[in-house]
């Protein structure tokens, strides 16, 4: 579903400890054809308490979509995947990993748990904010998401 048929704004979750890239996802997703709302967490823990709803997040949005780094601190994206993709009530938000890992044994791994799709952040700054529009036209325009609780 994209935000129309929603009927309210698509809810992200952006996880990503570079500020810079937290700044140029903000501006990409900005100019997309879709209404959204982004929420960010700046590393694996606070991901997870997000999307649990725990301590000052408990009245966090559940997300639509999640964007998730794999090189965090406290907890890397590889460990917050596998216990979004092991929570009943969390599984089917697709997860799109977006990182500056090449590393096959990264792809592999992150699509042995689940993970909806693996793209490489381009260091590039115009490659990178057509990369995260090229993420809001596709999952948030032609894909149709699961509804929320």
């Amino acid at each position: 579903m994209n935000g129309d048929s929603l009927g309210r704004p698509i809810e992200i979750l952006l996880v990503e400890d570079n500020p810079g890239d937290v700044r140029l996802t903000i501006e990409a997703l900005k100019e997309g054809k879709v209404s959204n709302r982004l929420s960010v967490a700046r590393d694996g823990v606070e991901a997870l308490a997000f999307l649990r709803r725990e301590g000052p997040h408990a009245s966090a949005p559940r997300p639509d979509l999640i964007l998730l780094d794999l090189n965090l601190p406290r907890r890397d994206g590889r460990e917050v995947l596998a216990e979004i993709k092991a929570d009943a009530r969390l599984r089917r938000i697709p997860v799109v990993v977006l990182t500056t890992s090449k590393a096959e044994e990264d792809i592999l791994r992150t699509y042995d748990l689940h993970a909806n799709c693996y793209i490489n952040k381009p260091v590039d700054l115009d490659q990178f904010i057509s990369v995260v529009r090229s993420i809001d036209d596709f999952w948030l325009s032609v894909v149709r998401l699961p509804g929320g609780d």
